[in-house]
């Protein structure tokens, strides 16, 4: 599963192949011991447990580069391979 941004001690990954999990462009996010997985489209947590704060940063982050994510999830969907997108800052 590449990382494709990491900002504030916060990982961001998309896993190649993995829309038959949760059925929706989704980010997986790690920090500090945990981990969840983040629909693209509106920010919600799919799965797992991450602190709010941490939590409020990837949402703003997935809305400045929502544009991006999706066409990362389409290149991991194909199994192809992916980009990083900048960190928030």
């Amino acid at each position: 599963m590449p990382t494709i941004s990491m900002f504030y001690g916060i990982l961001v990954m998309i896993m190649y192949e993995d829309y038959g999990r949760h059925n929706l462009p989704h980010i997986h996010v790690r920090y500090a011991g945990h981990k969840a997985s983040i629909c693209i489209d509106d920010g919600v947590l799919l799965a797992g447990d991450f602190p709010a704060k941490q939590l409020k940063l990837v949402q703003a982050w997935i809305e400045i580069h929502k544009d991006e994510l999706l066409a990362n999830w389409e290149l991991a969907v194909a199994g192809e391979e992916l980009f990083n997108i900048a960190p928030l800052r």
